[in-house]
């Protein structure tokens, strides 16, 4: 078993329907136990939508951004991204 740096054990991620959960939004996810709890609990589509709503930015800052937004309204209960047309590759 690989052995993961802080409390949190290294726990299944679920992906989308096309896209596969990038590194960096998996590192948000394994380290908020809400967030966690949250991912799991939406659908594959759903879980599809906010990956491509991260990965579809050009700048660094703005996907950290899109990272952190998503941790905050997936907690508050949010199953998809707001305002956004949603995945174009599905």
């Amino acid at each position: 078993m690989q052995k993961k740096s802080g409390n949190i054990s290294p726990k299944k991620i679920s992906s989308g329907v096309v896209h596969t959960v990038p590194a960096d939004l998996r590192k948000a996810i394994t380290s908020s136990p809400a967030m966690h709890t949250a991912w799991e609990d939406i659908t594959p589509l759903a879980r599809n939508e906010w990956i491509c709503w991260v990965i579809s930015v050009k700048k660094a800052e703005t996907r950290k951004h899109h990272i952190e937004r998503a941790r905050a309204e997936l907690i508050k209960g949010k199953r998809r991204p707001c305002c956004w047309p949603g995945c174009p590759h599905r």
